[in-house]
C-alpha cells in the first residue's frame, strides 16, 4: 500500500510540473503580444519572427548540451548522459528537462523586447545561441545544480544563495544581456533627438493582453518551481498575484502623480516588475511582504526608466533587471 501511495504522489507531482510547463510555454505568446504591441507597426513582423525563432533556438541548444552543462551533478563539466537526453529514461527526469527548457526559452526571449527595431535577424539569433548555450546554463549551474536531487551542488547555492523560481537565473540574466546589448547597439534613430515626436507602440491594447498572458504564465513559473503539488503552492500563488498587483498600482499612482495622467506602458511594466521581484522569494515571504516587494519593484522600475532616459539608453520593452 505504501508503495502505491508513493507512486500516486510521484505521478501527481509530475502532472503538476507538466501543467506548470504548459503555463510557462504560454508566456511566449505573452511576450509576443507585449513586444509587438510596443513597437511601430512596420516592425511587428520582425519582432514576431524573432520571438518564435529564439524560442526554437533555446530549445534545440538546451536539448543538445545546455541541460548537460547546467545539471551535471558531478565534477565533470558535462554529463554525457544528458547530451540530447541520450541517457535519460525516467519520466520524472524528462518532465524536469521540459520544465527547465521553457525556463531557458524565457531567459532567451527577454532580450528581444529590449533591442526591438534595431538588431538584424541574423545578429539576434547569434545572441540567442550565446544566451541559451553558455550564459543561462553556466549561471543556472551555479545557482540550481542539484535541484532534482535535493542537494546544493552549484557554487552559488553552496554559499547559501536562494533564487526559488528565477528572479536572477532567468529574468536578470535576460536583463543583463539586454542592458549590454542596448548599450552596444545604441538607441533607435530619432529616439532622443530634440524636435522629433516620441516613438510609441502601435497597439497598446495588444501589449496589455500580452502582459495579462505573462501574469497568467507566472503561475507556472513560481508555483511550478515547487516541483510538487504541496501545501506551499497556494501561498506562492497569493504572493505572486499580490506583488504583481501592487507593482502595477504603484506605477499607476506614480505616473498619475508625476505626469498628471496614467501611463499604460509604465503600468504594464510595473506589473512585470512586481512579478520579477517576487519570483526569487515567493515561497518564503508573508503576503504583506509580497505587497511591499511589488511596490518597491514598481518604484525601482520607474526610477530605472528615468535613469535610462537620462543616459540615452533605449530599452523598448523594459528588460533591465529590478
Amino acid at each position: 500500500m505504501d508503495d502505491n501511495i508513493t507512486a500516486l504522489v510521484a505521478n501527481q507531482n509530475m502532472q503538476w510540473v507538466i501543467i506548470a510547463t504548459a503555463f510557462i510555454l504560454f508566456m511566449q505568446a505573452g511576450f509576443c503580444f507585449l513586444e509587438v504591441g510596443s513597437v511601430r507597426s512596420k516592425n511587428s513582423i520582425n519582432v514576431a519572427v524573432k520571438n518564435i525563432s529564439d524560442f526554437c533556438v533555446a530549445n534545440v541548444v538546451f536539448l543538445t548540451f545546455g541541460f548537460a552543462i547546467m545539471f551535471s551533478n558531478s565534477a565533470l563539466i558535462i554529463n554525457t548522459d544528458y547530451l540530447f537526453l541520450s541517457g535519460v529514461d525516467t519520466p520524472q527526469l524528462m518532465t524536469f528537462f521540459m520544465f527547465q527548457a521553457v525556463f531557458c526559452g524565457t531567459a532567451t526571449t527577454i532580450l528581444s523586447g529590449a533591442i526591438a527595431e534595431r538588431a538584424t535577424f541574423f545578429g539576434y539569433l547569434i545572441i540567442a545561441i550565446f544566451i541559451s548555450s553558455l550564459i543561462y546554463p553556466v549561471f543556472g549551474r551555479m545557482a540550481w545544480n542539484g535541484t532534482l536531487e535535493g542537494e546544493a551542488v552549484g557554487w552559488l547555492n553552496q554559499q547559501g544563495f536562494i533564487d526559488f523560481a528565477g528572479s536572477s537565473v532567468v529574468h536578470s540574466v535576460g536583463g543583463w544581456v539586454a542592458l549590454a546589448a542596448v548599450i552596444v547597439i545604441g538607441p533607435r534613430i530619432g529616439r532622443f533627438k530634440e524636435g522629433m515626436p516620441p516613438i510609441q507602440g502601435h497597439n497598446i491594447p495588444m501589449a496589455t493582453i500580452g502582459t495579462i498572458m505573462l501574469w497568467f504564465g507566472w503561475i507556472g513559473f513560481n508555483a511550478g518551481s515547487t516541483l510538487a503539488m504541496n501545501d506551499a503552492v497556494p501561498k506562492i500563488l497569493i504572493n505572486t498575484n499580490t506583488s504583481a498587483a501592487f507593482g502595477g498600482l504603484t506605477t499607476l499612482a506614480l505616473t498619475w502623480l508625476i505626469m498628471k495622467k496614467p501611463n499604460v506602458p509604465h503600468v504594464l511594466n510595473g506589473v512585470l516588475a512586481g512579478l520579477v521581484s517576487i519570483t526569487a522569494n515567493c515561497h518564503a515571504v508573508e503576503v504583506y511582504q509580497a505587497a511591499l516587494i511589488g511596490m518597491i519593484g514598481g518604484s525601482i522600475y520607474l526610477c530605472s526608466h528615468c535613469l535610462l532616459e537620462k543616459l540615452k539608453i533605449d530599452d523598448v520593452v523594459s528588460a533591465i533587471p529590478v
